[in-house]
């Protein structure tokens, strides 16, 4: 499928799906929201994937901000459109119950943190820079910034952050808990590959499973206790599970893949 904004690559069970608007420094604007949102929803079979990388075109910039210039002339109802779209497009990639990791390789702003942060796991290169810069423009993030930066580094540091727009390099994301690896440029994606490489070894519906269980901690309408004792019933005694089990008492490397294909 060909994209305007976006290329995707497949590859050995791995997607990696590249912001490419290098001339903009990656920034997000509709079409790009567009096109990830189809990418998720229509395009990509989690089923035959081991997982996705999410990164950006070039060596400056992850994505370094939404596209000022589409908020020009809007109203009300306009921007909170926008915001709703990227809430409901960002919110569907944290829910993929394969797993997302950002490779983080330049800028890491405004609208682009906010990609980031929702994907599962976040690594990033010496040079990246991490920031919501919004207040300096008199905005506020519009893709759930504020409610997701609070969950990874805390409410003080996140305050600070969002209210002085300072911008953090990668040693103090890691620091902060924003991102969980710091890498070379060069070691970037192969990083990130052998990270869902790892994952990949693991039962499939297990991992589908903890996805949607962390994601329920922070869902206020959702007992998360309750749904953790439900999964673990259903997992319980599956054929994932069982080959598990068989695969620890019997000293072997368990064989989830073959197992799933059966």
């Amino acid at each position: 499928m060909e994209f305007k904004t976006l290329l995707l690559d497949i590859s050995e069970g791995v997607a990696t799906v590249t912001i490419n608007r290098p001339n903009a420094l990656n920034a997000i604007n509709d079409d790009v929201m567009t096109e990830l949102g189809v990418v998720f929803k229509d395009v990509l079979d989690y089923s035959s994937l081991k997982g996705v990388i999410i990164t950006g075109s070039g060596q400056k910039a992850f994505v370094a901000g939404a596209d000022i210039t589409q908020f020009q002339n809007l109203d009300k109802k306009a921007g909170y459109r926008i915001s709703k779209k990227g809430h409901d497009v960002y919110d569907r990639i944290e829910k993929f119950p394969i797993p997302v990791i950002a490779a983080i390789n330049g800028f890491s702003l405004g609208g682009g943190n906010e990609l980031a942060m929702c994907c599962h796991i976040r690594i990033a290169a010496k040079h990246a820079k991490f920031g919501q810069p919004e207040v300096n423009l008199g905005l506020i993030p519009g893709y759930g910034g504020t409610q997701r930066l609070i969950q990874y580094i805390g409410k003080g540091r996140a305050m600070e952050l969002l209210l002085t727009a300072d911008i953090i390099d990668a040693e103090k994301a890691l620091d902060y808990g924003l991102i969980t690896h710091v890498t070379e440029a060069e070691d970037l994606l192969p990083s990130a590959k052998a990270l869902i490489e790892r994952i990949s070894q693991k039962g499939p519906k297990a991992i589908a499973r903890t996805i949607e269980l962390v994601n329920a901690f922070f869902d206020k309408n959702v007992n998360g206790f309750m749904k953790e004792a439900d999964h673990f019933g259903e997992a319980i005694g599956s054929e994932e599970s069982t080959e598990g089990v068989n695969a620890f008492l019997e000293k072997r490397r368990a064989d989830f893949r073959h197992q799933q294909s059966k």
